[in-house]
């Protein structure tokens, strides 16, 4: 049996943007070439799209981590480094999307189509060719690419369906749906048959449809948790109406009826409040006198009951056709899901750093961005030194450094780079 999964963890990266090149021009006849080094490709982002084709988060038990790639290295003779694809990874529609970290809801999928950026990718780092100036015609260095996003994110799915089908197991709501509907639930005959929610769509005679959700047989105790409870109540919470299916074959319909009426409250107002069309089922199987019995007495509790069999089809042309009606007059609800401001899907600043002290006279300096530099700095090279001094004078590094209590004379560690410190 499929389980239908309504929750899942990812974690996704973008692409690390692409480091710059240092080159040169090398041509017959020109003398001393300028600068040719190329810039990086910038890194791919990440982007969740919401599919209408997909309707549970089943993928993402199998595959959890998603990565865009990364963007190219600069070239020489100042061509640019290829940019990284970026990654659309579909979600069913009606999924939430949120931040563990601070457990914000970042993206409300309710459009089709429609996509929400996640994590950006890095920045490609600038050649050699961009920093020449008048005053320095031959830059010897180049910046590094800025880092990709790695985020851990949770996804949760809220079923879209117009109605929803409430009843015990068993009531008869697979059959139902099949009868109804495009559908082809598997049917088996015993309580608590459906573990997922089977999903109708019903083509109206205008030739557009609307979607039938069976939501799993309710038990009592299910808004506690016991068995599969509110996990699955929570997909119903977007319905228009629900159609409450009872078997009346069985010895005490009117018992059952409340008892799921009883749960329905307990998990929310919202749902308990919902319009319920009554569509008594398993006519064939009860005599005539026992039908008008129950059709009097649930008659008291609504004004639209309706008598079915789901197998035999019996009535089913009538009670769809009101049901439809029922569709084209009940708006869907507006379901507001406050969405935050997603700050971390374009946090690709990774300039912190620590300094820990290796041994009596060697400091370590640890960070993102530090490293990226030191990644493209030529310790041979004259000219990338300075630029890496000053650019560690910048991020107050030295400052940092006579903190945590560095003397002249002793060893400064970035990377793959180590120089003596003086003040």
């Amino acid at each position: 049996m499929a389980m239908f999964l309504d929750k899942a963890k990812i974690k996704i990266l973008s692409g690390k943007g692409g480091n710059g090149a240092v080159a040169w021009r090398r041509e017959k006849y020109v003398d001393k070439g300028g600068p040719a080094g190329g810039d990086g490709g910038r890194g791919g982002d990440v982007y969740f799209v919401a599919d209408e084709n997909m309707t549970t988060l089943m993928d993402f038990k199998y595959k959890s981590i998603f990565k865009a790639e990364n963007g190219e290295n600069g070239r020489p003779k100042s061509q640019h480094g290829r940019g990284g694809k970026d990654l659309y990874i579909k979600v069913p529609l009606g999924t939430i999307v949120k931040d563990p970290e601070n457990d914000k809801i970042i993206a409300d999928m309710t459009e089709p189509e429609s996509k929400v950026l996640v994590a950006k990718g890095g920045r490609g780092g600038r050649g050699n060719c961009r920093f020449a100036t008048a005053q320095k015609r031959a830059p010897q260095f180049c910046e590094p690419g800025e880092p990709g996003i790695e985020r851990d994110l949770e996804l949760e799915l809220k079923l879209i369906a117009d109605v929803g089908l409430l009843g015990m197991p068993n009531a008869g709501k697979s059959t139902l749906i099949s009868v109804i509907s495009e559908a082809k639930p598997k049917i088996a005959d015993y309580p608590f048959t459906t573990l997922v929610p089977h999903l109708g769509v019903v083509k109206k005679p205008s030739g557009d449809g609307f979607v039938v959700a069976d939501i799993p047989g309710l038990i009592e105790g299910a808004s506690e948790g016991v068995g599969l409870g509110h996990e699955f109540l929570r997909h119903v919470e977007r319905c228009r109406f629900l159609i409450h299916v009872i078997d009346i074959s069985q010895e005490n319909p009117f018992e059952n009826y409340e008892k799921i009426n009883n749960e329905l409250k307990k998990h929310s107002e919202r749902l308990a409040n919902l319009y319920q069309v009554i569509a008594l089922n398993k006519i064939d199987s009860v005599g005539e006198d026992l039908q008008q019995e129950y059709f009097e007495k649930f008659k008291n509790v609504s004004s639209d009951v309706f008598l079915i069999s789901a197998a035999t089809k019996q009535n089913i042309k009538p009670f769809m056709d009101f049901v439809m009606q029922k569709v084209d007059e009940i708006p869907k609800p507006e379901f507001k899901v406050d969405v935050d401001i997603d700050l971390a899907a374009t946090d690709n600043d990774d300039s912190a750093y620590s300094i820990y002290k290796l041994d009596k006279n060697t400091y370590c300096v640890e960070g993102g961005k530090i490293l990226r530099l030191a990644n493209v700095t030529d310790t041979r090279n004259i000219d990338q030194l300075y630029r890496f001094q000053n650019i560690l004078a910048s991020l107050n590094v030295y400052e940092a450094l006579k903190e945590a209590g560095i003397k002249d004379g002793d060893m400064v560690k970035i990377g793959h780079i180590e120089f003596d410190y003086y003040d």
